[in-house]
């Protein structure tokens, strides 16, 4: 690839109802104009900017879509600029929930359908069926939108078709739960390391304010670079253009496993902890862990774990497993195998045991967690900053606790189905615990209808069907009976 740098603007625009879509469009123009004003040859729009995001019962006016589109297009071609806007596209009769791509002629270069339908977008939209990266002027362009982000494999399918950059409209929602700090898991974590594992830069640009007083948008388009730093952010409430130089054409990815088998797996043979072979997963389990190595601290550790009711005590290091009587079992972690998995069972609960290049790869614990993992070990030497990133968005992206040990031994912690983190060790305090809640990893449902196990079948089987003449199919699947469906909590995009 030939390196370039190209000035990209994120528009956030404040939310608009779509009744009043019309009245205020003159406006949203004036904000791209000074957008290709201010330099900008690529500039991203939100989702749903045409006509909203929020589309009611009313019919989408094919003529309103045209005009918008014309109107977009005369300003790309005043400034030589190619444009990136959300929007509905209706094609032999069905409406998909686009990011379309207007080149500096105006012409439209193609659309990027979304697949992975958010809550009421099904109510509207037909899911796209199609991953391809887009050909522009500024370079090949892997377009998604919005929830498509949510899933590791969407993006890492357009970075292995040869995109050069990630580009996603979006309409990132909050609840509203600290008016403050409006949060949202994909802007505050998600869009840094789908960067940062694919090694190309990410844009997304949101919307900010309500529509309808019922759809709340949390702003923060971001601008990122291909190694996940941020380059530019709005703010959170209002509108705002951020510009940034970004360099494409580099690969900055961090090293991760190659896609022509799944992640190889070596097991344990010997369960530990008494458990029978055979025996069901534990619904619950209380699980301590330590960064701990020595065995008289461990025992010592064991011990004071009995008395606080945990059932199994995690720390690395190669030794024996120990279960004698009055502590807990001891589970000894040895360094994982580079770019292998490795399964231990202790009380009946299979654990995951990875490395950084695993763990680094969209797809390295995707295949685990079909075949029913929802327990991962991630033995790491990554920086601390994202060792929190990429933990925080394994667990959530696939519902799934992780255990976090920093090999130079500084810090152990634990991350739940949500992407919390939950317990942890520091400074003097080096013994820690969480409760595992079998129910928590089997609830995939994010929000309702919007099932994360469905999203990530649903986006290897498109991979498979679009598979360029020649490419090799990945072995990785998802289909099988470890995520299962069941009502869950709804959370933001």
């Amino acid at each position: 690839m030939r390196e370039r740098q190209i000035p990209v603007a994120c528009v956030q625009l404040c939310a608009v109802d779509r009744g009043a879509f019309e009245e205020r469009w003159d406006h949203m123009l004036a904000q791209v104009s000074s957008a290709a004003e201010h330099g900008a040859r690529l500039i991203v729009l939100p989702e749903g900017t045409v006509p909203g995001y929020v589309l009611g019962t009313e019919p989408i006016s094919p003529a309103l879509l045209e005009h918008a589109d014309a109107s977009l297009a005369a300003i790309a071609r005043r400034h030589g600029a190619t444009i990136v806007y959300g929007g509905a596209k209706i094609v032999q009769h069905r409406t998909f929930n686009a990011a379309i791509a207007l080149g500096p002629d105006g012409r439209e270069l193609g659309f990027a359908a979304k697949q992975f339908l958010w809550h009421f977008d099904r109510l509207w939209y037909a899911p796209g069926e199609t991953l391809e990266p887009i050909d522009t002027p500024v370079g090949r362009l892997g377009l998604l939108v919005c929830a498509d982000g949510r899933i590791p494999t969407i993006a890492a399918t357009l970075a292995e078709r040869g995109a050069e950059m990630l580009v996603m409209p979006t309409a990132w929602v909050t609840s509203g739960r600290d008016p403050g700090a409006l949060e949202n898991i994909q802007a505050d974590l998600m869009v840094n390391v789908r960067a940062r594992e694919n090694g190309i830069p990410f844009v997304a640009c949101n919307k900010a304010g309500v529509e309808l007083n019922a759809v709340a948008y949390c702003g923060k388009s971001t601008i990122v670079d291909a190694a996940g730093e941020t380059h530019a952010r709005a703010g959170e409430r209002d509108e705002a253009m951020v510009l940034a130089d970004v360099r494409i054409g580099i690969d900055e990815r961090v090293e991760r496993l190659q896609h022509a088998t799944e992640t190889p797996v070596d097991s344990d043979p010997s369960p530990i902890g008494g458990a029978a072979d055979g025996a069901a997963t534990p619904e619950r389990l209380r699980i301590a862990f330590t960064p701990e190595r020595e065995r008289d601290v461990l025992v010592r550790f064991a011990n004071f774990a009995r008395q606080a009711d945990a059932d199994i005590l995690l720390a690395v290091g190669e030794g024996e497993h120990a279960s004698a009587a009055p502590g807990v079992p001891i589970v000894r972690v040895p360094p994982s195998k580079r770019g292998r998995a490795r399964l231990i069972e202790a009380r009946a609960l299979q654990i995951a045991l990875v490395d950084d290049v695993v763990l680094h790869d969209p797809r390295g614990l995707v295949a685990l967690r079909a075949g029913g993992i929802d327990v991962m070990l991630w033995q790491t030497l990554d920086q601390p900053e994202w060792q929190v990133r990429f933990a925080r968005t394994r667990a959530a992206e696939l519902r799934a606790y992780l255990v976090v040990f920093s090999m130079n031994g500084a810090r152990a912690f634990a991350v739940d189905p949500d992407g919390a983190v939950i317990a942890g060790t520091f400074d003097a305090y080096k013994l820690a615990s969480f409760t595992y809640d079998r129910s928590r990893t089997q609830a995939t449902l994010v929000a309702p209808a919007t099932d994360v196990a469905q999203g990530l079948r649903d986006a290897e089987r498109v991979r498979d069907t679009t598979m360029p003449s020649g490419s090799v199919a990945s072995q990785h699947r998802y289909a099988g009976g470890g995520l299962a469906a069941p009502l869950a909590d709804s959370s933001e995009r």
